[in-house]
């Protein structure tokens, strides 16, 4: 039977020291870190995932504001809102809730952020620097994915891992960061032949595709250690990529949905929000004494 891989633990760890980092950057900005959150339209799982980051945005002392745009705002309109917020000076991270109505370049939007406020690792420079194995703010997901990982196995060098999705937002920045350490990456979709017979060869798998129960027994070795991204609600219910109840007993470590990788996303959130605030403020300090 696999340990269960607890994110809300895992993320309650780090939550001392970012308290401690946004207390600092507080009495060094004369202001609490800002987060600036653009959520279009009335989609109700985006207006949970922003109410959820506002919440630990305040009980870690960040301070957010959230933009409430029409769902059919045009894409000057939002592109004007975007670039309000990079000349703003009071504000560090710049989040665009996913997804936009369809009339919406989400690719577009996302260009339009400063790099340096980019606290979801979306803004193709930030993209490009991890992929030249610089990272500097990275996708909050894949980072999440990363710290579980490493939880239950430190040493990726060499381990065979299988990452089912490739979007942006998970599959294609995680597969970079895993390489980064040493593990041997195989990227697959929903839609590859025999799936279960590249999975069967991994030491980790990693399902991001949002199709629920993909992931069956018969796609998992004894041992292998399961990281489910996936969420879909299903009879009232949410569920993941993994059919959690039979995997379970076989795999070594499995994450649970929900529970598992969403508040490592959240917490990685909160990081990249400190970690933008911090290196804005040093090279404000950089230029007045130059």
């Amino acid at each position: 039977m696999a340990v269960i891989l607890d994110g809300k633990a895992l993320a309650a760890q780090q939550k001392p020291s970012l308290m401690a980092k946004a207390h600092d950057l507080t009495l060094c900005l004369g202001r609490a870190p800002t987060l600036a959150v653009i959520l279009v339209g009335e989609d109700p799982a985006s207006q949970i995932y922003v109410g959820r980051k506002a919440t630990m945005c305040k009980a870690l002392g960040i301070h957010s504001i959230i933009h409430r745009l029409a769902s059919s705002v045009t894409s000057a309109d939002l592109i004007a809102v975007i670039e309000g917020l990079n000349d703003d000076e009071t504000v560090d991270g710049i989040l665009l809730q996913l997804p936009l109505p369809d009339h919406l370049d989400r690719y577009e939007a996302l260009q339009h952020i400063d790099p340096a406020k980019d606290v979801d690792g979306l803004h193709p420079l930030n993209q490009g620097y991890l992929f030249q194995g610089k990272p500097t703010l990275v996708p909050c997901t894949p980072t999440g994915c990363l710290q579980l990982i490493k939880s239950c196995c430190e040493d990726l060098t060499g381990v065979n891992v299988t990452i089912i999705g490739t979007s942006v937002l998970v599959g294609r920045p995680l597969a970079l960061l895993l390489m980064q350490q040493g593990a041997t990456v195989t990227i697959a979709n929903s839609k590859t032949r025999n799936l279960a017979l590249v999975t069967q060869r991994s030491d980790i798998i990693v399902s991001a595709t949002g199709r629920a129960h993909l992931i069956t027994a018969d796609h998992v070795k004894e041992g292998a250690i399961v990281i489910d991204v996936g969420i879909v609600k299903l009879n009232d219910r949410l569920i993941g990529d993994v059919d959690f109840a039979a995997v379970e007993k076989k795999a070594a470590f499995i994450t649970p949905v929900p529970g598992g990788v969403g508040p490592m996303t959240i917490i990685n959130l909160m990081a990249n929000i400190l970690k933008a605030a911090e290196e804005r403020y040093h090279a404000l300090q950089t230029l007045k004494n130059s």
